[in-house]
């Protein structure tokens, strides 16, 4: 845990150095001061600088929330943006009930380089780790977040990106992906909580791994990993659990695995379910784009998600 402060303290140094934070709702504008709560209440967007790109995101804190308060990481998946995520999965009101800052950061062209995908960010190698690192740093900088209590979770492509990032930073205590897989080298990743949440319809990204439905301009699958199962054994292995417990309600498997140091690795199997958000509402432009189904409603995975990552930190 102390590597995790370590390095989120660094990136907060940096990113006050090369980070210039601007477009506050309501006309403010802050300038990343520690205990400045530069944050305003409710909704605002803001830009920062990361290797030349000016990238953008959007937050959320609930009236009243002072320093010291946890973050969510919440990713958009593939032609969706942060503003959509925030609409479409309910972050805002589970927030003002929990207690915690959101972040719901904008993918370049709707996208995110999750490793073998997706879009003009794998295109092109945009570094979303940087990214995501940088605008965690610069969040703390202007108004300082509970360093253990940090998290990470995303729909799809953001799904990927989620698990790219427990993968290679240590700043995540848990990490939560819906409607993913791994497409990026985990090797080095440090022991993280980790709950997945999949459908064993989705013909994007399927359960049982392999091609997706959806193609590229070349004609290959957008998706192409392991399956689901195979991901969370993978992560079985990096945090040292034990075999998993399965238990099953109506539509919803849940499998539960304790790991070392009071870490969690769960996978939530909704059946039937398609490429989708349970309990959220779907994106206009992926349901225009791609016929996708309409979301479960068998589980809320926002809900579920807040609190896999509040048990972890009781």
């Amino acid at each position: 845990m102390q590597s995790r402060y370590l390095r989120v303290l660094v990136v907060g140094t940096l990113a006050a150095l090369v980070v210039v934070l601007t477009g506050c709702l309501g006309g403010n504008h802050a300038r990343g001061t520690p205990g400045a709560q530069s944050i305003p209440e409710g909704q605002s967007t803001r830009n920062i600088d990361v290797g030349g790109v000016s990238r953008t995101f959007h937050l959320y804190r609930p009236p009243g929330l002072g320093n010291g308060a946890p973050l969510v990481v919440m990713m958009h998946g593939g032609f969706g943006n942060g503003a959509q995520a925030e609409r479409s999965y309910h972050w805002d009101s589970q927030a003002d009930a929990g207690r915690f800052l959101v972040a719901y950061p904008d993918g370049v062209m709707r996208a995110w380089n999750a490793g073998s995908c997706c879009g003009e960010p794998h295109n092109t190698n945009i570094d979303d780790v940087a990214f995501i690192t940088a605008m965690v740093g610069a969040i703390e900088q202007a108004m300082p977040v509970d360093r253990a209590r940090i998290y990470a979770t995303g729909m799809s492509n953001g799904a990927m990106m989620s698990l790219r990032l427990g993968c290679q930073t240590d700043i995540f205590a848990a990490i939560a992906p819906v409607a993913g897989t791994l497409l990026t080298d985990c090797s080095r990743a440090h022991p993280t909580s980790v709950l997945q949440i999949h459908g064993t319809a989705d013909e994007r990204v399927p359960y049982n791994g392999g091609p997706g439905k959806a193609f590229s301009s070349d004609g290959k699958a957008r998706v192409d990993g392991p399956s689901v199962e195979s991901v969370n054994a993978t992560w079985r292995a990096i945090d040292a659990c034990g075999q998993p417990d399965s238990t099953t309600a109506g539509d919803v498997t849940t499998q539960t695995a304790a790991c070392a140091e009071g870490r969690t690795v769960e996978l939530i199997t909704v059946n039937g379910a398609g490429h989708q958000w349970p309990g959220g509402q779907p994106s206009p432009i992926a349901q225009r784009l791609g016929q996708m189904p309409a979301p479960s409603t068998a589980l809320d995975a926002t809900d579920t998600i807040w609190q896999f990552f509040a048990s972890k930190h009781q």
